[in-house]
């Protein structure tokens, strides 16, 4: 029995496992994650960005609400299904477009999320999919807009071409 008990121990400190650390701002974004939820994606004033990363399974949704007469944007929101490096990475991200034109979120890049979150080489991907939800939450916005201009610009003038 202490035979037994004796080679358990060994064979524990042998195959002692490390643990892996997150960065206390990935902790914290992780435990308290900001701006979660999402809008009404068929608002016009709404953008919606949806990327994913087939090789990892993260999947993130985000969007931003913005100043139809200012272009600010005024509020963000995300869902993200995936692992705590790409919820802090989303969390981030809406924090840092809150209160920015558009303009100005389209200059966030992954390298900043990942340096501020100390995300490790193997992590970078979750700030990458950030960036890309940036982007295509800003395009989707002015796809919106550039419809809704040219629609109610094409209005009047079937209206002149009535009369």
């Amino acid at each position: 029995m202490l035979r037994v008990l004796a080679s358990k121990r060994l064979l524990a400190q042998r195959t002692q496992i490390l643990p892996r650390f997150y960065h206390e701002k990935v902790i914290d974004h992780f435990n308290n994650p900001r701006n979660v939820g999402s809008f009404d994606k068929t608002d016009p004033t709404v953008g919606t960005g949806l990327v994913g990363a087939p090789a990892c399974g993260d999947v993130m949704k985000l969007q931003i609400k913005v100043d139809e007469v200012t272009g600010e944007i005024i509020d963000a929101r995300f869902k993200t299904f995936g692992c705590g490096s790409a919820i802090a990475s989303s969390s981030v991200a809406t924090e840092w477009v809150k209160g920015k034109q558009m303009e100005e979120v389209l200059t966030i890049k992954n390298t900043e999320i990942a340096k501020h979150l100390s995300l490790p080489p193997v992590k970078l991907h979750c700030s990458m999919l950030a960036e890309d939800a940036i982007k295509a939450a800003v395009k989707d916005y002015q796809t919106k807009r550039a419809k809704v201009n040219g629609d109610s610009e094409a209005e009047p003038v079937e209206q002149v071409a009535k009369a």
